[in-house]
């Protein structure tokens, strides 16, 4: 049901498009000034790893990335978004599903770490549905100078075979 490939640069207009607000744009985005444009997209993508597009018939339904990866420790999920009519109906598990099995397989990460400000809260239960258990928080600057939590969540390797939650091959 769902694919993905890498990202490829015709695509950073139609993800521009997936956050339908500034508060949106910020989950996704902290740095970038709404509406994002390809040129912020493009520059933010230049230090990221693994750029993915998630397509549901052939159609761009998510983006993410890796914001960090190291090899044999940890890799960080980030720059997380779904096109507002896919939401709800499995693409941000699919996705994340991906990055996680690319971390632990390719990287061999021993656990990932995502990270959701505390007003996504479809966001945060969505990462404890899938096996992301808080272990910090951070207090940053939000849009209009608030303060506001990111909370960070890992994912063990041990957590993800333990629950099933994400399926690893040999």
């Amino acid at each position: 049901m769902y694919t993905h490939r890498p990202l490829q640069k015709k695509d950073l207009k139609c993800i521009c498009a997936f956050p339908q607000s500034a508060e949106e744009l910020f989950y996704m985005f902290p740095k970038a000034r709404y509406p994002l444009t390809p040129e912020q997209l493009f520059d933010a993508v230049r230090n990221r790893r693994d750029p993915l597009v998630a397509l549901v018939n052939n159609v761009i339904a998510g983006y993410g990335n890796f914001i960090e990866v190291g090899r044999g420790g940890h890799c960080s999920i980030g720059n997380l978004i779904i096109e507002p009519a896919h939401r709800g109906k499995g693409v941000a598990s699919y996705l994340v599903g991906t990055f996680v099995d690319m971390a632990f397989q390719r990287y061999a990460a021993s656990y990932v770490r995502i990270s959701c400000f505390c007003h996504n809260v479809a966001g945060l239960l969505l990462y404890y549905k899938l096996g992301f258990r808080p272990v910090d928080l951070e207090e940053r600057e939000g849009p209009d100078s608030e303060r506001v939590a990111l909370i960070h969540m890992h994912l063990n390797r041990e957590d993800s075979v333990e629950q099933g939650v994400f399926q690893e091959s040999c």
